[in-house]
């Protein structure tokens, strides 16, 4: 599958395995919070890969699927991310309602506590989305390389 460039009014568009058409946006941007200790100046690729209207899987929504997985809590999870807990489990919501089976089992809380756990497909997702994620790096870095060539000098850092 590969990224297309296109003129500005199309959006780049790739089929998979199925037939369905999938669009996918790459932005370059500053670092995420998963790159926040590295070169500021070095490019990221954010990559969303959008199936629908709205059925789309980008870094915030891995980001909260790497956090539910590490905290057990879906709430824990958003405060992370300086995100309200309502906005975590929408987001969770449409996740799990876009593919055949969730990708977060949750369980309410009460006396001996609720949580949060990435089912297997969740797991399965998001690592084929980090690896989509690598695998365009590695195939776009030296135009990546090229392009921050061009990138003027900023002074002061800013």
């Amino acid at each position: 599958m590969a990224i297309l460039a296109t003129h500005s009014c199309r959006r780049p568009t790739a089929t998979c395995e199925t037939g369905k058409r999938l669009l996918l946006h790459a932005t370059v941007t500053g670092p995420d919070s998963r790159d926040m200790d590295t070169n500021t100046k070095r490019p990221v690729l954010r990559i969303r890969i959008v199936f629908g209207d709205e059925e789309m899987i980008g870094p915030g929504k891995a980001e909260l699927l790497e956090r539910i997985d590490r905290c057990g809590s879906i709430a824990a999870a958003g405060r992370e991310m300086s995100m309200s807990y309502k906005r975590a489990w929408q987001l969770i919501g449409t996740l799990n309602a876009m593919f055949r089976e969730p990708l977060v089992d949750s369980t309410r809380g009460g006396p001996g506590g609720g949580g949060a756990v990435l089912t297997e497909t969740g797991r399965r997702v998001l690592a084929l989305y980090r690896a989509f994620e690598a695998d365009a790096a590695a195939a776009g870095a030296a135009r990546l390389n090229d392009m921050q060539a061009l990138l003027r000098d900023i002074p002061d850092g800013r």
